[in-house]
């Protein structure tokens, strides 16, 4: 094993000039409605610190912001990065101001997203980076990633670096920032686009427990990390919450640096959603694995497919749960067998229950459609062994 990760990291290594920005971290943005706004509070004149996990190191980064879903534009008077600690604990000696066009302030029109300017900082590999964000005048509706799983916390005025950072409300979603760049990565990256088990529902909030994290543990140290770009709820073809996979992967998946390959783990809300119509679904989702593919090779990318886990026991399960059944059990065939992908991350295989294939282990389950913090870390640790092993090949 050890050979195979030496080996793997060394050939990754190899195909990334020096110069490429490569992502670190990345999130997938959304139109953020009331339920996710501040409760107490509004963003305007006020502070934002919030915490992320990232991936690959390096020294010279570049950060992006978001206003993409919001319909005014978004003031943002500073934003520095500090190595993190507990709650809103920040190491001061490792404060970097970012500059937007050699400017601290920024004015992120509706519909934009914005790079800070290249800057140092000792990145370290899997470290816990701290974001404050200080806003001046702010949209109705943010732009941010609902399902942060990570705690954010919001202080009325600018909060200092050197000052202590005075709490007045705690949210568990991320606002404005959408990417972390290094140029100096030693690896690549994997973009994943998903729904909630690849955004985390069912892990521990602040554990960084989410099935990407933990396949991060082992990949990144071998110049490999994962992107999460999942969002809860989220459809492929239409419905769910957010917009559809169809529809954002240009910007959530190939809009992202320096990846080698993409791992495509989304479906079963389709299918979950698709009573009376579960055959048609089946090919939908199909037909859009294959527009997934075809885009990703063209950037020269290897795309995997992820099989669809079990939803019996579930809030699926209700009626014409037998032909969703069948729609799942379609698509996981074709994602096997095709050979349309370039390799396959047999999830459903490895969560499925030995005695009833329909549904989940109940040792790793959560609610019968979300895994556990036990079935993330289990499905992490799969991931991670595969994506070696298909990335070696």
């Amino acid at each position: 094993m050890v050979a195979l990760l030496a080996a793997a990291a060394s050939g990754w290594a190899q195909t990334t000039p020096q110069q490429q920005w490569t992502g670190t971290w990345a999130t997938a943005p959304e139109w953020t409605g009331k339920g996710d706004m501040p409760q107490t509070t509004t963003l305007t004149d006020c502070s934002v610190r919030q915490t992320v996990r990232v991936s690959l190191g390096g020294s010279r980064l570049r950060m992006q912001l978001s206003n993409e879903f919001s319909a005014e534009p978004v003031e943002i008077k500073g934003v520095y990065v500090a190595d993190a600690g507990d709650s809103t604990v920040i190491d001061g000696r490792s404060v970097q101001w970012l500059k937007f066009g050699g400017r601290q302030a920024v004015t992120i029109e509706a519909g934009k997203a914005v790079y800070s300017d290249a800057f140092k900082y000792k990145l370290r590999p899997l470290q816990r980076l701290s974001i404050t964000v200080i806003y001046g005048k702010t949209p109705v509706n943010a732009t941010s990633h609902r399902g942060s799983r990570t705690t954010s916390y919001i202080m009325k005025g600018e909060a200092k670096p050197k000052r202590p950072f005075v709490t007045t409300e705690k949210v568990d979603h991320w606002y404005s920032i959408a990417a972390i760049d290094v140029q100096d990565a030693q690896g690549s990256c994997i973009p994943v686009i998903g729904n909630s088990i690849t955004d985390g529902r069912g892990s521990t909030t602040n554990a960084q427990n989410r099935w990407p994290d933990m396949a991060n543990s082992v990949l990144a140290p071998q110049g490999i990390g994962l992107l999460n770009l999942g969002i809860g709820g989220n459809s492929v073809v239409r419905g769910g919450l957010s917009e559809p996979a169809l529809k954002r992967f240009d910007r959530d998946v190939m809009g992202q640096r320096g990846f080698r390959a993409i791992v495509v783990f989304e479906g079963v809300n389709d299918i979950g959603g698709s009573t009376g119509h579960s055959e048609q679904t089946a090919k939908e989702l199909i037909a859009a694995y294959e527009q997934f593919i075809e885009k990703g090779h063209a950037q020269g990318a290897k795309v995997i497919g992820a099989t669809i886990t079990p939803l019996r026991k579930s809030f699926y399960a209700n009626e014409g749960y037998f032909f969703k059944e069948a729609a799942r059990q379609t698509v996981n065939e074709w994602i096997r067998t095709s050979g349309q992908f370039d390799g396959v991350i047999d999830f459903d295989a490895l969560m499925r229950d030995e005695s009833d294939p329909t549904i989940l282990k109940a040792a790793l389950q959560e609610d019968w459609l979300h895994p556990n913090a036990e079935g993330y870390r289990v499905m992490g640790e799969f991931a991670a062994k595969e994506i070696l092993r298909l990335m070696n090949q």
